[in-house]
């Protein structure tokens, strides 16, 4: 008599495309099947920046329809990039487009408002780190834009808390993206009330928030599906990616490697100190009451575009090249905000930012795309010590997880800048953090055995330190890491 077969639909949205799902899972294992993908990208408008929603939904709709076709779903959750949202009036429709976090309607807002409420101060009651497309600074840039907005609004949700309340009819915010809005108090679990009226925010614009896990409904709208539910994974596509990190025991840091590099550590509670906001490293909420110290970098995002400015060449060809390209060239602090903008004249950035820093020129696509792998290296083993120093817990092994695990030779110049052990995969896993977490919501995995499911999977990669880093590459990148970067 063969098994019972489960199955669940993840939704995972990426900055740069967009995947629908059918996780099922048989005889204690997970089989991953992507019914449906379709790209994603900002939509420039009139000097503005936006995300498609509705034409993200379009694409939503179809892949559930070709999920109805594998037979009966037992549930259906999204998850996405966080800090945007969408505003809704009192009848439930959009007052706005949903802007994208690169528009640079926040240019200037975040450093104006930490001047109303200090930066000491806004880190105590939310524990996130300073960066300039917070929800917060979003907002009052919002209603900078487009005087009233806010008022004319009845609720807020964030990207995936949209697209739930369009298939189940429930307004919510699930909790780890909650966690990111910088609007967000991690030791009381609400939101915070001194930075809402600081920046003057309405906190009525909000809607409850849940945890992930949380069934919210039975799919209302037309999709082929029956007596399917829908539930909050963890709705921040880095807090699904880390709830798939196959790591046991202690000693470990991950990085969710992407087109942002998210380097942290799991921690049982908020750190919340001087050191950490020195740092300005953050505190986002993880599954089973978890929190995510971590620290974003700006990750392969630099190469994506120049890639984009080259006229889009193969990944495998490209990454090849660097990897022949020859070393110890220039180094550039990834977290420039210069290389915050999309733009075809990305590769330009890279190469005034090595002339600026009276290093060398990379001047062929081989030599800038090593240029940004090793520095996105340095920047991470950077971020690895800091974590180490704030905790006060050795990291020994690095799970590098996302599409960015992929990659063996930026995975190999990890392990040889950080002098860490590199385990890299599962390549898919917010796909598979999405899909079991709902599993495990719904029973059909036994409770706390989802990274033993990751593990039992395989698929990884083990990369050992091999050449030492010189001290003079270290004293290079901390004097260029210290160039208009996104830190405090």
């Amino acid at each position: 008599m063969s098994a019972e077969v489960k199955r669940h639909v993840a939704i995972d949205l990426g900055a740069s495309s967009g995947r629908v799902a059918l996780g099922t899972i048989r005889d204690g294992r997970l089989e991953v099947e992507i019914l449906h993908r379709f790209p994603n990208g900002g939509v420039p408008v009139r000097g503005g920046l936006y995300w498609d929603v509705l034409g993200l939904w379009r694409e939503i709709l179809h892949g559930l329809r070709l999920a109805s076709q594998h037979g009966p779903i037992k549930s259906v959750g999204v998850d996405s990039w966080a800090v945007d949202y969408a505003l809704l009036d009192e009848h439930d429709l959009l007052l706005d487009g949903v802007h994208h976090y690169r528009d640079r309607r926040t240019d200037g807002v975040m450093d104006e408002l930490l001047t109303v409420l200090p930066r000491d101060a806004v880190y105590e009651f939310t524990g996130i780190q300073f960066l300039p497309f917070n929800t917060a600074y979003q907002l009052v840039a919002h209603e900078r834009q487009a005087p009233g907005i806010l008022g004319r609004a009845r609720c807020l949700l964030m990207v995936p808390d949209l697209l739930h309340f369009w298939l189940s009819g429930r307004r919510a915010t699930e909790l780890t993206n909650a966690s990111t809005t910088q609007l967000y108090d991690p030791r009381e679990g609400t939101w915070s009330g001194p930075v809402l009226r600081a920046f003057g925010l309405a906190g009525a614009l909000l809607p409850e928030i849940v945890p992930p896990g949380t069934p919210l409904g039975d799919i209302t709208h037309e999709t082929g599906l029956s007596g399917t539910q829908v539930v909050a994974p963890p709705t921040h596509d880095t807090a699904s990616a880390v709830a798939a990190v196959p790591a046991t025991g202690e000693g470990w840091a991950y990085l969710s490697s992407g087109t942002w590099s998210l380097v942290g550590v799991e921690t049982p509670t908020p750190v919340i100190t001087p050191q950490a906001l020195t740092y300005n490293l953050t505190n986002e909420a993880g599954v089973n009451g978890t929190t995510r110290l971590l620290k974003n970098v700006m990750g392969l995002w630099i190469v994506q575009e120049c890639r984009r400015a080259w006229g889009d060449p193969e990944y495998a060809q490209l990454y090849g090249d660097a990897e022949a390209a020859p070393a110890e060239g220039p180094l550039i602090d990834p977290d420039d905000l210069r290389f915050l903008p999309p733009g075809l004249d990305m590769p330009e950035r890279v190469q005034r930012a090595c002339e600026e820093t009276g290093q060398a020129i990379p001047r062929t696509p081989a030599e800038i795309t090593r240029c940004v792998l090793e520095s996105l290296a340095y920047r991470t083993a950077e971020v690895l010590s800091q974590l180490e120093d704030v905790t006060g817990q050795a990291i020994s092994t690095l799970h590098v997880v996302g599409g960015g695990a992929q990659v063996r030779f930026l995975n190999q110049l990890l392990a040889n800048v950080s002098g860490r052990v590199v385990i890299a995969g599962p390549v898919e896993a917010t796909l598979i953090g999405n899909l079991l977490v709902q599993a495990e919501a719904c029973g059909s995995i036994p409770a706390g055995s989802l990274r033993n499911i990751v593990l039992a999977s395989g698929g990884l990669e083990t990369f050992e330190p091999l050449t030492p880093v010189p001290p003079e590459r270290l004293a290079l990148f901390r004097r260029v890491g210290r160039f208009q970067s996104m830190q405090p």
